[in-house]
């Protein structure tokens, strides 16, 4: 009888997901947190098998939980088979080492988890370095952390052995690469310069997608684009910017660009890895800020996002709120949100109801700074014909006329592009 191999899924590891009601914060809202961490760890390949909420004043400093609170955690987690245990905040290394110390379990917090999701998802070479970089610049404070614990632990003979010493040059190598992953991101962020002055020089507009993560931005983007990027109901499944062509209702074209989703209390570390990436939103010409209409926190979600526009400075880029898996939601729900927000675009881009609305609400937003020139081609002149084709994609022809071997063309341009036509 021969053998048969089967192949085994690797095991899930087994979540404990701790949150704290601290301070004005109100239950819902640490419910609501803490359901959305349980959805970060599923994204990290973990299975949530026990939460705990505990309300107190403020934080304890030295184990974040009250005493008493971290023994029941311990006795729960040895209960239910806890492999790790995700805290929903950001602990301080003391904290960290001294829960770990009372549970018998690894310990991370909101931040760890956050930055193990994208370096499990970051695909790109330059994904891959600016996750490194957030992950890096975490670590560092820590281990810095742990040295000085060390320095305390009295003075003199015991304290300044190998181990210290291996600190120092975990710091110091740590530095160098964090050095060096700053130089070869500053790399990207020139090329990414270049090609955003080359894009302009075409005169080419750029619109770009933003949103808390898993509110459709990939699914919209593939429906105007018709590209297959990869599109889940999960949490960061785009951490590598994606640029497409889109053809507009008047026949001329733009450049859609995807980003990495937003989250609440997304880390400052990976804010700033992600510097050269989130560029691309602070130049473009328009930027769609797709929402979860059916989310039940969905303002604290658009303060969240707005937050991270804030510091990129991107917040003077013009802005259309598009509400996204509207066929989710109930009509009177949708009617009391668009007399809310008479702007905003309801759509569902996997249904593909309300793309078109869009898409003339883009092609309109981005004709409104525009000036109507009349221009004179020789179609004989090889530089004239490409000027000709750059018009039928970038602007609006209204009057297209052919006099005595001359090409006579009245156009919309945009004021930005139109130096490129006019010479």
């Amino acid at each position: 009888m021969r053998s048969q191999k089967v192949s085994r899924k690797p095991k899930r590891e087994r979540a404990a997901i701790v949150g704290l009601v601290a301070g004005r914060a109100r239950r819902l809202e640490a419910e609501r947190s803490i359901d959305e961490l349980a959805g970060l760890v599923q994204a990290a390949g973990g299975e949530v098998v026990l939460r705990m909420l505990q309300e107190r004043p403020k934080p304890d400093p030295a184990t974040f939980l009250g005493s008493g609170k971290v023994s029941m955690l311990a006795a729960s987690c040895a209960e239910t088979g806890a492999d790790v245990v995700v805290f929903d905040n950001e602990l301080t290394p003391a904290q960290l080492r001294q829960i770990e110390e009372e549970v018998g379990r690894k310990i991370l917090d909101r931040t760890q988890l956050i930055l193990d999701i994208f370096a499990r998802r970051a695909r790109t070479r330059e994904g891959k370095l600016q996750v490194e970089l957030a992950q890096l610049k975490y670590l560092l404070p820590r281990l810095v952390g742990a040295g000085d614990a060390l320095s305390r632990l009295g003075g003199g003979i015991g304290t300044r052995g190998p181990g210290e010493t291996k600190l120092e040059t975990d710091r110091r190598r740590i530095r160098v690469r964090i050095h060096a992953l700053g130089d070869e991101i500053e790399r990207v962020r020139q090329r990414r310069a270049q090609l955003r002055e080359r894009r302009q020089k075409a005169s080419v507009p750029t619109v770009a997608l933003v949103g808390y993560t898993n509110a459709g931005k990939t699914t919209l983007f593939n429906a105007l684009t018709g590209a297959g990027a990869e599109a889940s109901d999960a949490l960061f499944v785009t951490l590598d910017p994606l640029v497409r062509q889109v053809k507009l209702p008047d026949s001329r074209e733009l450049l859609l660009s995807d980003t990495v989703g937003f989250i609440d209390r997304l880390p400052h570390a990976l804010i700033a890895a992600f510097r050269a990436t989130l560029e691309e939103v602070a130049e473009a010409d328009l930027v769609l800020h797709v929402i979860d209409a059916s989310a039940p926190d969905r303002d604290r979600r658009m303060t969240a996002v707005r937050q991270v526009l804030e510091e990129v400075g991107a917040t003077e880029v013009p802005m259309i709120e598009v509400y996204n898996k509207c066929d989710d939601i109930s009509g009177d729900e949708r009617r009391r949100l668009q007399d809310q927000e008479p702007g905003a675009i309801c759509i569902s881009a996997l249904k593909r109801s309300g793309v078109d609305e869009l898409l003339q609400t883009i092609t309109a937003r981005l004709s409104l700074d525009v000036r109507r020139v009349t221009l004179t081609f020789n179609p004989d002149d090889p530089v004239d014909r490409e000027l000709i084709a750059r018009l039928y994609r970038n602007a609006r022809v209204v009057v297209h006329e052919t006099r005595d071997g001359r090409v006579l063309i009245e156009a919309d341009i945009a004021r930005r592009s139109l130096a490129s036509f006019l010479r």
